[in-house]
């Protein structure tokens, strides 16, 4: 997964995510790669539709 610069920072992807892979590193925040799943579950809550998958 890759946070774009749309993200605002709320930490909707922080409480959701399974395996604590997205961490507040700055803006925009960062999605460790090696504890990401792939679940999407980050996508679906972001508001900002910030999050995106990587290709």
């Amino acid at each position: 997964m890759i946070v774009t610069d749309r993200c605002r920072g709320c930490g909707a992807c922080l409480l959701t995510c399974p395996e604590h892979a997205i961490r507040p590193h700055g803006q925009p925040l960062q999605v460790l790669d090696a504890l990401c799943t792939g679940c999407g579950e980050c996508i679906e809550v972001c508001p900002a539709d910030a999050i995106e998958e990587c290709p």
